[in-house]
């Protein structure tokens, strides 16, 4: 019996607009860790997002290794294995391996080819053993895949003319990418030694949050088909949706992100997934429900009246510290607030109004979002949220007003290519 850990998204260091969540973090690695020692977990399997961004903060840094030390301590035969998602830095993700790898830890931010082209499938292969030392599986563990790693040069392999848009050959990489690393897998294993696939990817058809997840590369033109991971893969571990769910098959699961990335989360069963595999088979799935440390409130859309209404029907932890004669003695556990009101015609003093009913109340306002009736004028300039909006649907946008029509494939390809390269660039520059 081997019993596996699911977990993804933790993205640690995450500003949440503009606030601090680190002890949102510290509170669930340590309710995981308490977790994984209860259930006798024989591996840990982190499916990418680690971080936030590629340049995370030292105080971000240091949960993930003290946590990676503390587990050690506490199960010195679990495997841990981290990928790298779209969000973290593949050599940043990588640079402790050595040591990691002293702590049964294995991190893998990139994938790299051969001279002979084949992809270097080995350094993806990742044995799980049980709690006698015996290897029971074998994990395929397979980072975010970013376009310069799969398309061009030695990884490109054998043109394919049907088609050589920059999304085809991007796609066509990562099929190319899975099928060698499984091919070596089924090389690799032992009769009863099971497989488990972890990648950090969009597959088509699942569910994805409504405002929350950066596109990979290329908006969701990039998704992936399920059927690259065949019937003798037992388990999927999938990362980078962060809404919980099953795609297609029990075997095949976003574990979705163990903490609420935006206020569109607020009410999705945020978890971790125990699979449990006797030999080759999977015979076990079940969800754990992450406690959630800090409480998370959306209010509205409704007449400021109304959401005035709701905000008082709030029910508050008594244990929440409140404040004495003024002063805050503590804020770190006080929930968060979106308010959203739709206003009959601008109102100067609504944030005046909305902070004197939050009063006394242990809230932190994170988000004020008014809401003002459609302009009749035909010719009246458009509201933008921008932040609601993206850079995306705002480069749309702006080139269907320079061109009279909107971007076509290739040219949205390009741009999130782009976008993803400064991404990179950005963090890589201040790391």
């Amino acid at each position: 019996m081997l019993r596996l850990i699911h977990t993804a998204d933790w993205h640690l260091g995450q500003s949440f607009h503009g606030q601090e969540r680190h002890e949102e973090h510290q509170a669930f690695l340590a309710w995981l860790l308490d977790t994984l020692v209860e259930r006798e977990a024989d591996a840990l399997l982190v499916a990418g997002d680690i971080f936030d961004v590629v340049n995370p903060s030292l105080r971000a840094q240091e949960l993930l290794y003290d946590f990676i030390v503390s587990a050690h301590e506490r199960l010195p035969g679990l495997d841990i294995v981290l990928i790298a998602g779209n969000h973290d830095s593949g050599n940043r993700i990588e640079l402790p391996a050595p040591l990691m790898q002293r702590l049964r830890t294995h991190a893998r931010g990139r994938v790299s080819w051969l001279d002979d082209g084949r992809l270097d499938a080995e350094r993806l292969l990742v044995p799980l053993t049980d709690a006698a030392g015996e290897t029971r599986a074998w994990c395929l563990a397979l980072p975010f895949l970013r376009p310069a790693e799969v398309t061009g040069g030695l990884a490109r392999g054998e043109a394919d003319d049907s088609d050589d848009s920059p999304r085809n050959d991007y796609v066509d990489g990562i099929a190319r990418v899975h099928e060698q690393l499984i091919a070596a897998a089924r090389e690799r294993r032992e009769p009863g030694q099971a497989l488990v696939a972890m990648s950090h990817a969009h597959l088509r058809g699942a569910a994805v949050s409504e405002a929350s997840e950066r596109p990979i590369v290329i908006g969701g033109e990039e998704s992936i088909s399920a059927a690259l991971f065949p019937d003798d893969i037992t388990y999927v571990a999938l990362g980078h949706l962060h809404r919980a769910q099953q795609v297609g098959e029990e075997r095949i699961r976003y574990s979705g992100s163990p903490l609420p990335l935006d206020f569109s989360e607020v009410n999705y069963p945020h978890q971790v997934v125990e699979a449990t595999l006797d030999g080759e088979k999977l015979t076990g799935v079940e969800a754990i429900p992450v406690p959630r440390p800090v409480a998370m409130h959306r209010l509205g859309p409704a007449s400021l009246d109304e959401v005035l209404a709701e905000l008082e029907a709030l029910e508050m932890d008594a244990d929440l510290p409140g404040q004495d004669r003024g002063r805050n003695l503590s804020k770190e556990r006080w929930p968060w607030l979106e308010v959203r009101v739709e206003l009959e015609a601008p109102m100067p003093d609504l944030r005046a109004r909305v902070d004197a009913a939050l009063a006394g109340k242990p809230l932190r306002l994170l988000r004020l979002e008014r809401r003002l009736p459609a302009v009749a004028a035909e010719d009246a300039p458009e509201r933008v949220d921008l932040e609601t909006l993206g850079p995306r649907r705002l480069f749309e946008r702006t080139w269907q007003a320079r061109w009279g029509e909107p971007p076509d494939e290739d040219v949205l390809a390009d741009f999130d290519r782009l976008r993803q390269d400064v991404l990179d660039d950005d963090g890589e520059a201040s790391a």
